[in-house]
């Protein structure tokens, strides 16, 4: 997208604003089919809590994705979106029995991470064809909050419980037909990666009847102009042989799965906000924009950063400047960062504004969440309203009169 069709955007739909480029979202999709072609069997599980909007999930439907959910409701909007049952798998983590059980009569995949729900839905339900997430105990990812694979992770069955995992499975007689594992997020390594990968090749040896084996994802993706990335193309040409290699060592044609979310959607995405004030201090200019990280957390979340363009005058000279939002605490988007000179009323863009951005809204100082367009076909498309004071105040109840008098 260029720069004049992001303004025009912001213009015809006020902001902030979230955009999402359809073809950026389709040319990742078929970069990962294409790195992984030598597999005669490929699945590609869109992690649908990057970013889950009706119309996104739509998007990658109609190429062919299946979709990694986390929770029953992310199981419900799949469906809503026109899934099919069998291509969505449920991968929860500390939630309720109850809650699995009625996933599971939905007719999805589950996939269990931990011993104790293992045992219980096995003695209930021995003949559901149930997958396995094993934490190969590997520290990979870019932050200590994106990284789940390490030994003390609350996610995954610990490799070295494999005997333990084994004997409730011959006790309960249960179906295992897939091996699961995610090591982190922003992985750059791809020894990382493949050293895990045959952590889960071991495990696998363990179960006779299975359909599947599941990577997870992971991918880093770059943030700005030059940065390093995770080289796909490179780990397709490894892991594809060595999987192949697997497929023959265990005697039967398995399905590789992978469950990519930000690097599906994250460079997809652009986040606008208007500059309300430009306010210089005695060592700092602060430009002060209509958001803060009730829209876009990450930067004080993870310390992410995102690139960010003056869009209403991309060629002006550069200046330093703390870009900040409105919310009433820290709420800073970059410190000291080279843009080209702002003015109050000009509108800047976020890169990388795809993944984890409105998934990670909310409402906090009674604020609006922005509205979502999808830019398809060179026109932006309103896949999600700015919401009003009503949406506020849905589900809100007042005091009945009698109590508000006393």
């Amino acid at each position: 997208m260029q720069s004049k069709d992001l303004l025009h955007l912001a213009e015809q739909f006020g902001s902030p604003l979230y955009v999402y480029d359809a073809e950026k979202i389709q040319s990742q999709y078929n970069r990962l089919s294409k790195a992984f072609s030598k597999v005669n069997k490929l699945r590609i599980n869109y992690a649908m809590k990057a970013l889950s909007n009706v119309a996104i999930l739509q998007l990658l439907r109609d190429m062919g994705s299946g979709l990694d959910t986390v929770s029953i409701q992310e199981v419900m909007l799949g469906l809503h979106a026109g899934y099919e049952p069998e291509k969505i798998f449920y991968t929860p983590n500390g939630v309720s029995l109850e809650e699995i059980e009625e996933v599971n009569a939905m007719g999805v995949q589950i996939n269990i991470d931990n011993l104790s729900i293992l045992e219980q839905f096995g003695a209930r339900h021995p003949d559901v064809p149930v997958c396995i997430r094993i934490n190969p105990h590997v520290m990979a990812g870019g932050n200590a909050n994106i990284s789940v694979g390490h030994i003390d992770s609350k996610f995954g069955i610990s490799v070295h419980q494999l005997p333990h995992l084994v004997r409730i499975v011959e006790n309960t007689k249960m179906n295992i037909v897939g091996i699961h594992m995610h090591t982190g997020s922003d992985i750059l390594d791809i020894e990382v990666f493949l050293y895990a990968a045959e952590i889960l090749f071991d495990a696998a040896k363990n179960f006779k009847n299975l359909e599947f084996l599941d990577f997870g994802s992971g991918f880093k993706v770059p943030y700005k102009k030059d940065d390093i990335e995770t080289d796909i193309e490179e780990l397709g040409k490894k892991l594809s042989k060595r999987f192949n290699a697997f497929c023959t060592e265990y005697g039967k044609e398995l399905t590789l799965i992978f469950e990519p979310g930000k690097f599906l959607v994250s460079e997809a995405g652009y986040f606008l906000a208007k500059v309300n004030v430009v306010k210089q201090t005695t060592s700092t200019v602060f430009a002060g924009i209509d958001s803060g990280f009730n829209h876009l957390i990450r930067p004080m979340f993870y310390g992410s950063q995102h690139h960010i363009e003056n869009i209403s005058h991309p060629k002006g000279k550069e200046r330093f400047y703390s870009v900040v939002g409105y919310i009433c605490e820290t709420d800073t988007f970059a410190n000291n960062r080279r843009i080209t000179e702002i003015k109050e009323g000009d509108v800047l863009s976020f890169r990388n504004a795809g993944a984890y951005c409105f998934s990670m809204a909310s409402n906090y100082n009674s604020r609006y969440k922005p509205a979502e367009v999808l830019w398809m076909n060179g026109e932006g498309h309103l896949i999600r309203a700015h919401e009003s004071f009503e949406d506020i105040l849905r589900n809100q109840i007042p005091l009945p009169q009698a109590v508000e008098s006393v």
